[in-house]
């Protein structure tokens, strides 16, 4: 009897003579990858990422090669063009694509680059099919939703799992399960835990149990019914991470694993924690990653010496993260989405990595700008230790963040300026320092005759950008000697992420030099500014950066541009500290505090 395998390996491209249709790559060794599916059911935001990304870093901790991949239902073909009220930040990869924030959760969690092949979307899956269409690639085929869009699905995955030579490929189904537009991810699931065969696919399922104030008791009715749904498309779960606001009970537990023929042993509470970064260790706790690992029939592949070192560098940082704060700063974020957490979550979470490892309890207050004029601004943003004016698109507020800059250079608060930030402090330096009161961006204003930010042809056609964005991983050689090079533990090339349209034009760059302005990093070949600073001996910390540093920002690798924003607000709120104090250590004498 032929296995489902050799079926379709015959098959081939001979889609007329079989309802096999084959989405085996050449050279893929069937057995060699194995797959975890993570789908939601009762309600979207239940943390899929962060569940999926945690178990996920359990496995690399014992040693095994892990790709994860999210997959989202909607058409777009990025995530470029989202509004961030909508779907959270825009996380940028080195080769950059814009994707999703949870591609953020996994880089961070897993300390991995992650590249285009680790996220799709339902408008990059119809249109490779519909490329192939157009170049005869089905051979006269009628082409469908099954199975051709759930093919070009499984030949992505076994494509990713070839690509990064993957143990074990981590797949996220964005959505709900029930969703017209994620139907054919699902189904594709489906299909490829058939072709695979036993211990070859796990299945793991988050489910929402609620909690009415009004009843005092937790309900799990809905958590039973998303799951139906999930059977009735012919998936049966192997595991099921269950959320709730508080520990799920014991009672509401063992509904769901009689519902969902899921041994108890497999059902695991995930209510909210202080820190998400305590979640892999409860997950080791409660046997998850064994239980992954028998299902799949890994054990022969762990690397136990590799995880105990592992392990015990992560609850070093948990340790940090979880003691009693030696500071506190209050640390002011200026910017149009002030009002979603979301929108800035790369910042939140860079912001926390530095907390854990300086001792400091950061005070985070979410300023709108746009709601601000600026000779408001002194008053809205006195007394901070700290100001970060992030990256953003669009005329609103901005001249209540150029007010904003101002206040930091004259009052001597640290500064940090991300992207737009950086923008903003080079205009407010042109108006109020080089004397150019007209000094704009060409984003803002086409006219103005002092356009110190700006496109320029000679950029375009150096950069390729066109009407794109410059995006994803740059080379930034910095200057010797600066504060960003000693930040950077005194290299002179680092590699970071960009999202950006805008530059200084370089014709400016010789007065606002000449007025005090260092462009301590540039770009390698051309005149392209990248990284700003006041000298120390003007202002205590005063940077910018073109690039988004927050997106390379990792709990066991802070940002040295946060890092040091947050030793200088610790010093700016306690200016008597000791130079042994570790913030003030690091930002002084800790040379090698930065590692590559």
């Amino acid at each position: 009897m032929p296995t489902t395998q050799t079926l379709l390996e015959e098959a081939g491209h001979k889609t007329q003579d079989s309802e096999f249709f084959n989405t085996v790559p050449p050279g893929y060794q069937r057995g060699k990858h194995k797959y975890v599916a993570v789908l939601g059911t009762v309600m979207s935001g239940l943390g899929k990422g962060i569940f999926s990304s945690s178990l996920a870093k359990l496995l690399k901790d014992k040693a095994l090669a892990i790709a994860p991949i999210k997959m989202e239902g909607y058409l777009n073909i990025d995530s470029g063009t989202l509004n961030p009220y909508r779907h959270g930040e825009v996380f940028v990869l080195d080769d950059g694509l814009e994707t999703d924030m949870d591609l953020g959760t996994y880089e961070r969690l897993l300390d991995q680059d992650l590249t285009r092949d680790n996220y799709t979307t339902s408008g990059q899956v119809f249109q490779r099919v519909l490329d192939k269409e157009r170049h005869g690639g089905y051979l006269g085929r009628d082409v469908q939703m099954i199975p051709h869009v759930t093919g070009e699905v499984k030949r992505q995955l076994r494509e990713l799992a070839m690509k990064q030579n993957a143990d074990v490929v981590f797949i996220e189904v964005g959505g709900t399960v029930g969703d017209y537009e994620n139907g054919f991810y699902i189904e594709a699931l489906r299909q490829l835990a058939f072709e695979e065969g036993e211990n070859s696919v796990a299945f793991v399922a988050l489910t929402y149990v609620i909690e009415p104030p009004a009843l005092g008791e937790q309900k799990s009715k809905a958590a039973q019914l998303g799951l139906k749904k999930l059977m009735e498309a012919g998936i049966q779960p192997h595991m099921i991470a269950v959320r709730c606001q508080n520990p799920v009970t014991l009672s509401a537990c063992e509904k769901i694993a009689m519902f969902s023929n899921v041994p108890m042993r497999r059902v695991f509470s995930m209510h909210d924690r202080e820190s998400i970064y305590t979640i892999p260790d409860a997950m080791r706790r409660a046997g998850l990653d064994r239980e992954i690992l028998t299902m799949l029939n890994l054990h022969s592949r762990v690397d136990q010496s590799h995880e105990d070192d592992a392990r015990a560098q992560w609850q070093g940082y948990v340790k940090k993260l979880k003691a009693k704060p030696t500071h506190e700063v209050k640390i002011g974020i200026t910017g149009k989405y002030a009002s979603l957490r979301d929108a800035y979550a790369s910042i939140d979470k860079a912001l926390e990595h530095c907390a854990a490892h300086l001792g400091a309890q950061i005070n985070t207050d979410w300023i709108d700008t746009t709601k601000l004029e600026p000779e408001d601004v002194p008053d809205a943003v006195k007394g901070f230790d700290a100001i970060i004016v992030p990256g953003g698109f669009g005329h609103r507020g901005t001249e209540s963040k150029i007010a904003t800059v101002r206040y930091c250079r004259e009052r001597g608060t640290p500064y940090l300026g991300i992207c737009l930030g950086f923008q903003m402090a080079v205009i407010e330096f042109a108006r109020h320092v080089c004397g150019l009161e007209h000094a704009a961006s060409t984003e803002f204003d086409k006219d103005t005759d002092q356009p110190v930010i700006s496109i320029l042809p000679e950029q375009k056609k150096i950069e390729g950008l066109g009407g794109n964005m410059r995006l994803g991983g740059q080379d930034v050689a910095l200057e010797p000697g600066s504060l960003a090079a000693f930040l950077y533990g005194n290299q002179t090339l680092v590699r970071q992420r960009f999202r950006h349209r805008f530059e200084v034009d370089p014709s400016y760059i010789d007065t606002l030099t000449a007025h005090g302005l260092i462009f301590s990093g540039r770009h390698p070949k051309q005149p392209i500014m990248q990284v700003l600073e006041l000298p120390t001996s003007v202002h205590p910390y005063f940077i910018g950066s073109q690039f988004h540093p927050e997106l390379t920002s990792r709990p066991l690798r802070p940002s040295p541009l946060f890092m040091g924003l947050v030793s200088a607000a610790i010093r700016h709120a306690q200016p008597g500290l000791a130079a042994d104090v570790p913030a003030m250590r690091w930002l002084h004498h800790a040379k090698d505090a930065v590692t590559a």
